[in-house]
């Protein structure tokens, strides 16, 4: 009896491992992918294990139906595709949209591995001075489509990250911590002059470190890929990547062309639907 039961240990073992070689076994490795519904066609994505809060809250969204019948309300040829904002569900033509979401941020999950390559699925947020966390909107995403960069204009782009990032670290030093307490009294009540009064405040301070800062640097990999299939490299590092397209860069593009308002609202209202096919 007692080599019966290990023999049997032996054979699950083995069954186990075959299985997972062949892919029979539905473990967390595996990638969720999601299909977006539009009347220019479909995009497959598939969603990051790297990036587990906005892969979960994603599929959780998805599963609930959130995104159905709501627009891609943001669409800048050259750039990126915007959805996501609940408020777009009913809105009237013309009206400026990208504030709504579920109520609640994601935490941000930066990771080095992962850019802004043309395809890729990222979370919007606010600002650094209203959101000092860069944490991640609850729903609002966007789809990068970028254009193809040549060595200078990147080298341009490397010292636009490096200022972004100086940016957020004297945003979050301690002694800024009233400017951003006031910032965000003035966007509730939407003083725009008093926003661009500390938004430049910040912005000289900036600007007087700036000389002094090591110059960031992109990889060999991005740099390839920036000067072969594109995108938005100057996101880097700033932003949450949480997935890629797999099939429909095709629909993105096409996306991207339509006519917009001033406000980067397509005149024809872009519906989208969602669904897990993985």
């Amino acid at each position: 009896m007692k080599y019966k039961k290990l023999f049997h240990a032996f054979l699950v073992i083995i069954l186990l491992f075959v299985s997972k070689s062949y892919g029979y076994v539905n473990d967390d490795s595996r990638e969720t992918k999601v299909m977006i519904i539009t009347d220019f066609g479909t995009i497959k994505i598939r969603l990051y294990n790297e990036t587990p809060l906005h892969r979960d809250n994603f599929i959780k969204l998805v599963k609930n139906h959130y995104f159905d019948s709501l627009l891609f309300h943001r669409v800048i040829q050259n750039f990126v595709i915007q959805g996501g904002d609940p408020d777009s569900k009913n809105a009237a033509p013309f009206i400026e949209l990208g504030n709504g979401g579920p109520g609640y941020t994601i935490p941000k999950e930066f990771n080095p591995k992962l850019f802004h390559k043309k395809g890729v699925l990222a979370a919007a947020r606010d600002s650094d001075l209203e959101n000092p966390g860069q944490a991640s909107a609850g729903s609002q995403f966007y789809i990068v489509q970028g254009h193809v960069w040549n060595d200078s204009l990147l080298q341009v782009q490397a010292k636009r990250i490096t200022r972004m990032k100086l940016f957020n670290s004297i945003v979050n030093r301690s002694e800024n911590k009233k400017i951003l307490e006031q910032y965000q009294e003035f966007v509730k009540t939407r003083q725009t002059d008093s926003m661009k009064y500390l938004n430049d405040f910040i912005n000289k301070q900036v600007d007087s470190e700036l000389p002094n800062v090591p110059v960031f640097t992109f990889t060999d990999e991005q740099m390839k890929t920036y000067e072969s299939s594109g995108g938005t490299p100057h996101l880097d590092n700033s932003y949450t990547i949480f997935g890629e397209i797999i099939e429909g860069l095709n629909v993105v593009d096409e996306i991207a062309k339509q006519k917009t308002d001033k406000n980067d609202r397509p005149l024809k209202d872009i519906r989208m639907r969602i669904v897990i096919i993985q």
